[in-house]
C-alpha cells in the first residue's frame, strides 16, 4: 500500500499532469470498482487526535443507467444514521487522460439516509431528483493501473459553509485506501474549514461487488 499523505497531493497532481496516462473504458470501470466499498479513518484518528473517526460508504446504484453511479454517505463513527454528507457520484471519461467524477446532492435527501444498506439504493429516484454541484467535479488521472489522483479545478467549486467562498478537494484512490482532503477558503484565500495538516486517510474494511 502506498503511504501517500494528502499534503503532497498538489505536487503529485502537478507531476501527473506532465505524464498522464491515456484512460479508456476499462480504466473507468476499474476506478469505479476501486471506489465502491465501506471505509474508516479510525486508524488515523488513533494515531493523530487532530483527525476524527469517520465512516465513508460508497455503494453502487442505478445499474440500468448509462455510466457508473455511486451513492455516498459520510458520518462520524457511532452516528452513521445521521450523515453529515450525502452525495451521488457519476463517473465518466472527460477526455483522453481524465475521468470526471461529477458530484450531486439529493433533493429532500434526509429521507434517503441509510440507503447504503439496500441492495439497490435509490432505485426509484430519477435524475430530476438530483442537483449537480457545478464546478465541484473531481478530475482524476491514472498514475498506475490501480492508482488514481485528482482534484477539483482551481476555485470553481463554490461554497458558503462557515464563511467560505469556495471549496477544494484533493483525492487519491488505490486498491484498499482512499485519501481525501476537503477544504473551504474565504474570498481572501484563507482556509476556514477542513483539515489543516493533511487529508483524511480512509482504509477500506468492506468491499462491494
Amino acid at each position: 500500500m502506498k503511504k501517500i499523505y494528502l499534503s503532497l497531493l498538489i505536487g503529485l497532481f502537478a507531476l501527473s499532469s506532465q505524464a498522464q496516462e491515456i484512460v479508456n473504458q476499462n480504466d473507468l470501470k476499474r476506478l469505479y470498482n476501486l471506489m465502491k466499498g465501506f471505509y474508516s479513518s479510525e486508524a488515523q484518528s488513533i494515531a493523530d487526535s487532530a483527525f476524527f473517526d469517520i465512516r465513508l460508504k460508497m455503494v453502487p446504484m442505478w445499474q440500468d443507467y448509462e455510466g457508473y453511479w455511486l451513492y455516498v454517505e459520510q458520518a462520524m463513527a457511532g452516528s452513521e444514521d445521521k450523515p453529515y454528507r450525502q452525495r451521488v457520484y457519476s463517473l465518466s471519461i472527460k477526455d483522453d487522460t481524465t475521468i470526471e467524477s461529477r458530484v450531486y446532492t439529493i433533493k429532500n435527501g434526509a429521507q434517503y439516509y441509510g440507503e447504503w444498506k439496500k441492495y439497490s439504493p435509490l432505485q426509484n429516484l430519477t435524475l430530476d431528483s438530483l442537483e449537480e454541484r457545478k464546478g465541484c467535479s473531481i478530475l482524476l488521472h491514472k498514475i498506475e493501473r490501480n492508482y488514481f489522483v485528482g482534484s477539483t479545478f482551481e476555485k470553481d467549486c463554490e461554497s458558503n459553509l462557515k464563511g467560505a467562498s469556495y471549496a477544494t478537494s484533493d483525492v487519491s484512490i488505490e486498491y484498499n485506501q482512499l485519501n481525501s482532503w476537503d477544504r473551504g477558503f474565504d474570498s481572501n484565500d484563507k482556509q476556514v474549514w477542513g483539515a489543516t495538516k493533511n487529508g483524511y486517510q480512509f482504509i477500506k474494511y468492506r468491499y462491494q461487488y
